[in-house]
């Protein structure tokens, strides 16, 4: 009942983990707001959602579109940035162009939009990194270098917007639409292996992140802290 009534926009919630986000908070009855570049995907969420929901537009690369994105919604408590989109590829070949272009989307967008907001004094602000931070891999070394930028990110914004709370939420392998491009018996193969070896032998599900999530946003005891949920992959 504590996010009842409150203004809640997620920016990235028409699909896989900002789409339940945005699900367990209209549920919980907050005015919800939903944002994301595909003006289809943000029809198809509004169906689903049904109650306590509204959608609009926004391109986190556009500094116009974020202006306008908040300056329609106006004053808010709580925003979750959760969708970007990202190119990888071994560091010798990934044209440096690509690699600009994933900073720009994963960590200057949040930067932009943090900045435009208007959020209440005792508001809530959750941005997404991912475990490459701090346990890398080859051929993905630019998405290390932002993951750790986004936690460097959320750890001062906690004190430089203080008293509202910022925080960073790390997932691991979970089941979205991110990987729908591949073929379904490689994602599942995929999805097999992780699980395997992990020590809660499973992949997350959207749920599981929407949880978190929602737990941090109402508890006003936790702001800069990396939460990792990623079924105990930084001990394998």
């Amino acid at each position: 009942m504590k996010l009842k009534d409150k203004k809640v926009v997620v920016i990235g919630g028409s699909s896989g983990m900002g789409l339940e986000i945005a699900k367990s908070a209209a549920q919980a009855e907050a005015d919800t707001i939903i944002a994301s570049r595909s003006p289809q995907k943000l029809e198809a969420a509004l169906a689903e959602i049904e109650h306590h929901v509204s959608a609009y537009p926004i391109d986190l690369t556009d500094s116009s579109s974020i202006k306008e994105f908040f300056q329609r919604i106006g004053a808010i408590d709580y925003l979750i940035i959760s969708g970007s989109s990202l190119e990888m590829g071994a560091f010798r070949e990934l044209p440096v162009e690509k690699a600009m272009q994933s900073m720009d989307s994963k960590f200057w967008g949040p930067y932009r939009a943090v900045k435009a907001a208007q959020m209440s004094d005792n508001g809530s602000i959750i941005l997404f990194s991912g475990g490459l931070s701090r346990k890398p891999s080859k051929g993905a070394a630019i998405v290390s270098a932002i993951n750790a930028a986004i936690e460097g990110l959320g750890r001062a914004l906690a004190l430089e917007l203080a008293p509202v709370r910022v925080n960073v939420i790390s997932p691991g392998v979970v089941q979205t639409p991110i990987y729908s491009d591949m073929p379904e018996d490689k994602r599942e193969q995929m999805y097999n292996q992780t699980a395997e070896k992990l020590p809660v032998n499973k992949v997350g599900k959207t749920e599981d992140i929407a949880k978190i999530t929602l737990e941090v946003m109402s508890n006003d005891y936790i702001t800069g802290t990396v939460i990792d949920v990623n079924g105990g992959s930084f001990l394998v």
